[in-house]
């Protein structure tokens, strides 16, 4: 296969993949809120996000384990369709709670497996460009995901979106049939339960063999990726019903201010792929973080704009803002993860940065939307501001660069 038609077939199963996952989150959210409040959508985002810490670095440590990363890939695919179906029996509160759930535990092994993949094909001096394609791609989904949600809620009834998303996913696992995997594999393929060992000794690794946990502060990386995800997420959580029921927007204008958030990630990901690979990681990285703060700052001040066409301009520079800064930080922290990361443990630490995301993603979501209920969307956003900043303090006192731009050359701390 060619490195153009293997670039093709990822770049679709991660188009595909997340576009499916996008499309469940904001269909979920909208019609949960609407039966029953903002805190039970926030409650459908904690269980999403509980499946990815939970599973995300168990699917990684898999694959370094067997060396097997496609099928871990076609594997997790062939699950998130069927965690799809139960939406279409009962389409319950509580099965939208538990559905979700068990989405994120699939798709949970794509990102760390595909990114490692993905990281091995651009090799060390084009890693940022590599990891660039791979966030575009998924991007790409992401802002499709969010346009024809809103387009299915104003037209289609629930059941028919959960019927797209099972068959998004499906095209996903199709695709991944197509990618090659030039990542190392071991000489000799291991038992199951040398697998279950390994595994377990991996994810709770002894005192003494945590040191590659610390390279370079990687450990203030994860805790900034938490608290940041707590922040932003929380607010994602339930942004859809509060653009339609609090900003006064159209659910078909909802998906579309929502687009522009992942679809300037296309652009923004590859050209900062660049950038990572011209000036550094950490400098992304705390861009990137800073800019997430101030996402969450505008968007509480969305209401305060006169209506009309000064606030959806306002809407679209919100999450133009939040495109950015997620692009930064991603590109950067992906780098600097592939740059610290032994090369038989690279998807195990894809995978705990999946962890930190989805510690955040447990309880931000619920925070976030216990306070929008108490209180206002406006002041809930503000507080999730303050926990950006300090996400924001940590990354910029704790990493310690990786990569040297002259040389063209990784600069790992022993």
């Amino acid at each position: 296969m060619t490195s153009r038609r293997q670039w093709a077939a990822l770049s679709l199963a991660t188009f595909a993949r997340f576009a499916g996952a996008i499309l469940m989150g904001t269909a979920l959210a909208v019609v949960v809120e609407a039966r029953a409040s903002a805190f039970a959508a926030g409650v459908v985002g904690t269980a999403y996000y509980a499946g990815l810490m939970l599973f995300s670095p168990f699917w990684g440590a898999l694959a370094d384990i067997t060396g097997k990363r496609r099928l871990v890939l076609l594997v997790t695919g062939i699950g998130g369709v069927l965690a799809v179906l139960p939406l279409v029996v009962a389409d319950t509160v509580a099965v939208a709670v538990g559905s979700r759930g068990v989405y994120a535990a699939f798709l949970a092994g794509f990102a760390p497996v595909a990114l490692a993949i993905a990281s091995h094909h651009g090799g060390t001096t084009g890693r940022g460009r590599s990891i660039g394609i791979f966030n575009s791609a998924r991007s790409g989904g992401f802002a499709l995901g969010y346009v024809v949600s809103g387009a299915l809620l104003e037209y289609v009834t629930p059941v028919d979106i959960y019927w797209a998303i099972a068959a998004v996913t499906f095209l996903s696992t199709v695709a991944v049939l197509a990618v090659s995997d030039p990542t190392p594999t071991p000489e000799r393929q291991p038992t199951a339960k040398e697998v279950a060992a390994e595994t377990r000794r991996r994810l709770f690794p002894a005192p003494d063999e945590r040191g590659h946990l610390t390279t370079n502060g990687l450990l203030w990386l994860y805790a900034a990726v938490a608290l940041r995800n707590l922040a932003v997420l929380g607010i994602m959580a339930i942004v859809a019903p509060y653009l339609i029921t609090i900003v006064g927007v159209t659910q078909v204008l909802m998906g579309v201010l929502l687009a522009f958030n992942h679809g300037s990630q296309v652009l923004f990901m590859y050209a900062l792929g660049v950038v990572a690979d011209n000036i550094g990681r950490k400098p992304l990285v705390v861009v990137g973080m800073g800019g997430s703060a101030v996402f969450a700052l505008m968007a509480a001040g969305l209401t305060a704009v006169p209506a009309g066409v000064s606030r959806l301009a306002f809407g679209v520079a919100t999450f133009v803002v939040l495109g950015a800064s997620f692009s930064a930080m991603t590109i950067g922290g992906l780098a600097f993860i592939s740059d610290v990361a032994p090369a038989t443990r690279e998807s195990e630490l894809m995978g705990i940065r999946e962890t930190a995301k989805g510690l955040g993603g447990v309880f931000g979501p619920a925070l976030v939307g216990g306070v929008a209920t108490l209180y206002s969307y406006e002041l809930a956003f503000v507080a999730a501001s303050l926990v950006g900043f300090l996400a924001t303090a940590l990354v910029a006192w704790g990493l310690v660069e990786t990569y040297d731009a002259e040389r063209s050359a990784v600069v790992v701390d022993d």
